[in-house]
């Protein structure tokens, strides 16, 4: 049986090339902006009666930005999500081969999206579409999803080459 990691306990990062700090500090700040909007609209709401309704549109896209950036923070350094019964019932060498083809999956998934998340953002700004709230381009919103997607793919190379020179495990 493996052995049980404690879920308080600091796991540090791996070594990369482009420090995972880059990530983390625009994953802090996307949540310090979403904290400090909806403060602000609930602050407005009970002081005024009136609602701050169109930072949703830009809480909305910072949830993406963090659920992408934090993509890529737990792919480089092995918290991404999985199913770790199975593979824990392997030796160590049949666990790096599955986490190496776990990340090759990842390349092509967000690799899908990057080619996809680029044609929406370039048909939004081709098509001039606009936001329903604001009004704004929509590509603005559109358009970090095929960035970070394509951050994410990076990292999950990054972890597949560490892993198959046997520094990362």
């Amino acid at each position: 049986m493996a052995i049980e990691i404690d879920p308080s306990a600091e796991r540090r990062n791996p070594p990369t090339r482009v420090p995972l700090k880059i990530e983390e500090m625009l994953v802090a700040a996307a949540m310090a902006a979403m904290a400090l909007i909806t403060a602000a609209n609930v602050v407005t709401r009970y002081l005024t009666d009136i609602s701050l309704a169109f930072t949703e549109e830009y809480s909305v896209v910072l949830m993406v930005l963090v659920a992408l950036l934090g993509t890529a923070v737990a792919t480089a350094a092995g918290r991404h999500i999985r199913i770790g019964y199975f593979a824990d019932l392997l030796p160590p060498r049949g666990r790096r081969i599955a986490e190496m083809f776990s990340m090759a999956l990842t390349v092509l998934c967000f690799g899908l999206l990057v080619w996809y998340g680029w044609r929406l953002a370039y048909d939004e700004y081709r098509y001039e579409v606009l936001s329903n709230g604001l009004g704004n381009p929509n590509w603005w919103y559109t358009g970090w999803l095929p960035v970070l997607s394509a951050v994410v793919v990076l990292r999950a190379i990054g972890r597949f080459i560490r892993l198959s020179r046997g520094e990362d495990d």
